[in-house]
């Protein structure tokens, strides 16, 4: 008998399939790798999620600062003096945020770590503004030293921004020192 004939004699008797216990160890691997697949997609997904927040954090961030740096260069008056959540700006000639006289509050609301700044248009700030940053860490931002007879006015802004401040990574830290240009020497 040729090797042919015992082969194909062979195939067509040996049609029993698979056992249950194959079966059932199959199924469990499979689900097993199902698992571990499942476990790392989350996971990337999730730190996807948190890195687009960080990102659009450290984003608004840049842009507030920005806002307020072009404000407070044409500004002619800031209150209040030293260290505090709000300030309220009287806006000079040619502000192109507003015109002269105009005055605009910044604030910051929020509690524990978790902070918002805002701008109003307005002489009182508070959560019906514009939210123009959020995720910060401390709600006082701002410290004010006025003019004096040898330098003008700066405002000094410091936005920590962090998204989980609770998981010990580090936050970032935006800091500009911003001259009014219209203050006056005295």
């Amino acid at each position: 008998m040729s090797t042919a004939v015992r082969l194909r004699d062979r195939l067509r008797s040996d049609e029993r399939g698979f056992t249950l216990i194959e079966l059932v160890t199959v199924l469990g691997m499979l689900v097993i790798v199902m698992t571990a697949l499942s476990y790392a997609l989350i996971a990337a997904s999730k730190a996807e999620e948190e890195m687009n927040r960080r990102f659009a954090s450290q984003i608004n961030a840049r842009i507030a600062l920005d806002q307020l740096r072009r404000e407070i260069h044409c500004a002619s008056a800031v209150t209040p003096t030293g260290a505090s959540a709000t300030i309220t700006i009287v806006l000079g000639n040619r502000c192109p945020t507003a015109g002269a006289g105009t005055t605009v509050s910044w604030c910051t609301t929020g509690s524990g770590t978790r902070f918002a700044l805002y701008r109003l248009v307005g002489g009182t700030c508070d959560a019906t503004g514009k939210k123009a940053v959020d995720y910060l860490t401390t709600g006082t931002v701002f410290s004010f030293a006025p003019q004096s007879v040898t330098t003008l006015a700066v405002l000094s802004v410091t936005l920590p921004v962090n998204t989980r401040p609770a998981s010990g990574l580090p936050g970032y830290r935006l800091t500009d020192d911003i001259v009014l240009r219209n203050s006056s020497r005295t």
